[in-house]
């Protein structure tokens, strides 16, 4: 059992809509794309919702991230996150009246698809749909594939057990994080793993547009969620880029090869992956959201290398944030526990997940051309409010820029 204190868990979204999740897989390989959707969906009593860890594989992935024995991780994680829950329902169906917006959201070094819910929750609440990847270039701490059985396994009753959700014929294959080796130049590799994660992000994109455009799709998860109600559900004309630290980096390379992208916010973007030459070619708005703990000099002048006298580039920071201010752990630990792993900064975590979210949404509702209230939250773009910095707590030398 988890830790279940009452006080802890990961907030709602608190937009107009109820909240759907579920899990896409087209083509079983490394090759295909792996999502968790979230999308504005019918209220229904008999919803569940989700784990918020999927499986124990994930508990492996973040013990080895951390360097930590699996075992002693496992307990550790099941005992401080094993109950809690994500705040959407499972394969609820979908609803909305009028055609939805899309962000596509990229994870951070060490997470995986599930981990950014309160962020990707609040969007789909307020009418978004959300496709939160799961990379597959080994920065996750954990995900997973499926390989075709030999003819062995086919013929071998006690084989590899196959879940309910997979098909009969397929075996999950784990991928763990790839952590660099022992005088390996580290660039080169987060150079590459950018490209790729990109490169999913972009592929993400263009299954929705699939789905959205009525095309049978093969889930290989086999959820209980139709896709076919997803046709004609989404505003093709309004699609952005969402991500956190190394999601943030995938952002700014994404929008450089897909100008489907109408613009990205960069969650503590974590530039060090990215060429130089990318940033000239870089025609999207972009919107920086830091912490105020974790930025440096050397990472911040690169971000002010986007800066534009003709495109909007926004910078902020939040007071007493942390850079897990941006993911659910942030929630999910109080105390002690929260500031020695430094998954709690001096800011309340919900002030600080609500500033972020109100602030992206001006952004969007800025650039995207969206028809709603989000615009009251202007103010918030240029860091007006108590708990806001306008660009950022760091001096940058003019010179480095």
């Amino acid at each position: 059992m988890g830790n279940t204190c009452s006080n802890l868990g990961i907030p709602p979204g608190k937009g107009p809509n109820a909240v759907g999740c579920t899990d896409f897989m087209m083509d079983h390989t490394t090759q295909g794309s792996f999502f968790r959707l979230y999308y504005p969906c019918q209220e229904t009593e008999k919803a569940e919702k989700p784990d918020w860890v999927p499986c124990v594989e994930y508990f492996n992935g973040l013990a080895d991230f951390l360097k930590i024995n699996r075992a002693l991780g496992e307990r550790i994680f099941n005992y401080l996150f094993g109950s809690f829950k994500i705040p959407a329902f499972v394969d609820a169906p979908f609803k909305s009246n009028e055609k939805c917006p899309v962000v596509i959201f990229s994870h951070g070094l060490g997470a995986f698809r599930t981990l950014y819910s309160a962020i990707c929750a609040e969007l789909a609440s307020q009418g978004f749909i959300v496709a939160s990847v799961e990379h597959r270039d080994q920065s996750a701490s954990a995900t997973y594939y499926f390989r075709e059985k030999t003819e062995s396994e086919k013929a071998n009753k006690n084989g590899p057990k196959t879940s309910t959700s997979t098909p009969d014929n397929l075996v999950r294959e784990w991928m763990y994080y790839r952590s660099l080796q022992h005088g390996e130049s580290e660039f080169p590799l987060r150079n590459k793993q950018v490209k790729q994660r990109a490169d999913e992000c972009i592929l993400a994109l263009d299954r929705l547009i699939e789905i959205n455009s009525g095309i049978s799709v093969q889930n290989v998860l086999q959820t209980q969620f139709d896709w076919t109600t997803l046709e004609n559900s989404m505003d093709l004309c309004r699609i952005a880029a969402v991500g956190h630290s190394f999601g943030g980096a995938t952002v700014i390379e994404a929008l450089c090869k897909e100008v489907k992208f109408k613009c990205g916010v960069a969650l503590d973007a974590w530039m060090f992956p990215l060429d130089d030459e990318l940033f000239a070619r870089v025609k999207q708005p972009i919107f920086f959201i830091n912490s105020q703990k974790f930025q440096w000099a050397g990472n911040i002048s690169r971000m002010k290398k986007l800066d534009s006298a003709v495109i909007q580039r926004k910078m902020i920071t939040i007071r007493g944030a942390v850079h897990q201010s941006f993911p659910d752990f942030t929630f999910l630990t109080r105390n002690w526990i929260g500031r020695l792993m430094k998954l709690n900064g001096e800011i309340d975590p919900e002030i600080a997940i609500d500033l972020c979210n109100k602030a992206t949404l001006a952004f969007l509702q800025r650039h995207l051309g969206l028809r709603k209230n989000f615009d009251q939250w202007d103010p918030l773009i240029d860091g007006q409010d108590d708990n806001l910095i306008k660009g950022t707590n760091i001096t940058v030398l003019q010179s480095s820029i």
